[in-house]
């Protein structure tokens, strides 16, 4: 996504550098990573304020998804030492980081929204937390996006004998595992007896331990396809026919925009930020979360309907190529910019 987000800033015209390469993330609250953090942005404070005094300054400086355990230590001290716009896209806010081992990297995250001239948010779960924290803050509405270029050049694609359900996810612990786990359970429970092969783009370091789990599927069901660049996952998407990822801790997942460009249903969990970027019932289906037997009916029903899978595979290309393309996002970030930080 912030690749994304430079791109739409360069679409309408803005000049974009990524001022700095400081990496603030923390694994966990240890007072000499705190302190190590502190040191480390003060020098490239430092280092970019000794270049902007013999270069012109830049006239916003925006950041990319602030929260508890990566805040922005360097901008909002460069923005108030130069007078610049401060911007943030994705910032997360949880009041519970406020007392703790994380409060300071919590304090620095509120800095930055007490200082920006706009939060664009790019979920409603995220608004909440925000206006809590800061209820002055500035937020803007930015809907998940992404460039349909790949996809609108396809044209639209047609419906193709023996039905593929496809899944597009890295390989690691934490959610992405679970999100596995819980497909394959599904898979098990469909009756023999429907015609379905699924296949799998993405590699990762859990990967030896992903495959276990479909282990128990019948061979020639599953094809794992490693990981592929972005042009060809755009055209292996367009030969499926349903995407399934149950999006266990998804903030929204771009995949699931890229597989509906492609002219594919979804079906996923209603949870976390999932419904930002699937429609229940318009673009896909949604299944209470946790519930595999809900999850494993939603994947049988669409195999045995297909005028219901082919209406709402020309449903989900149309939500995205009409609603979330890079164009219309960036049309939304230049106006909001320009009416709130001045820019001509």
């Amino acid at each position: 996504m912030a690749r994304m987000l430079m791109r739409a800033l360069e679409r309408k015209g803005h000049s974009v550098e990524v001022a700095s390469e400081l990496r603030s993330y923390s694994r966990v609250p240890d007072t000499d990573v705190w302190t190590d953090l502190i040191a480390n942005a003060g020098l490239e404070v430092s280092r970019i304020s000794e270049r902007w005094r013999d270069e012109p300054t830049p006239d916003v400086w925006f950041c990319y998804h602030p929260y508890y355990k990566a805040p922005d230590l360097i901008g909002p001290r460069l923005a108030e030492r130069f007078g610049l716009a401060y911007v943030t896209a994705e910032s997360s806010y949880a009041a519970k980081r406020d007392d703790g081992p994380w409060m300071k990297w919590q304090g620095s995250v509120r800095n930055g929204l007490e200082r920006a001239v706009v939060n664009f948010c790019l979920t409603e779960r995220d608004r909440p937390g925000i206006l809590a924290a800061v209820p002055t803050a500035r937020t803007a509405s930015l809907k998940p996006f992404i460039d349909t270029a790949l996809f609108a050049e396809k044209g639209s694609r047609r419906d193709e004998p023996g039905l593929c359900l496809m899944s597009v996810a890295m390989m690691r612990e934490g959610d992405k595992f679970e999100s596995y786990r819980f497909l394959a359970g599904a898979l098990k429970k469909l009756p023999e007896s429907l015609p379905w092969t699924l296949s799998v783009i993405g590699d990762g370091p859990k990967a030896a331990e992903v495959k276990q789990l479909f282990a128990d599927i019948p061979a020639g069901r599953v094809e794992w396809l490693g990981s592929k660049p972005e042009t060809e996952v755009a055209e292996l998407l367009a030969k499926g026919s349903i995407y399934v990822w149950p999006g266990n801790g998804e903030a929204y997942g771009l995949a699931y925009l890229e597989a509906q460009a492609a002219g594919l249903p979804v079906i996923a969990q209603r949870i976390a930020g999932v419904p930002e970027v699937v429609a229940d019932g318009v673009s896909g289906t949604l299944t209470p979360p946790g519930d595999g037997d809900a999850y494993a009916g939603a994947i049988a029903d669409l195999l045995n309907d297909d005028a219901r899978r082919m209406a709402l595979a020309a449903k989900a290309r149309n939500f995205v190529l009409e609603q979330r393309s890079l164009d219309q996002a960036a049309a939304t970030i230049d106006a909001i910019l320009r009416e709130t930080t001045g820019l001509k």
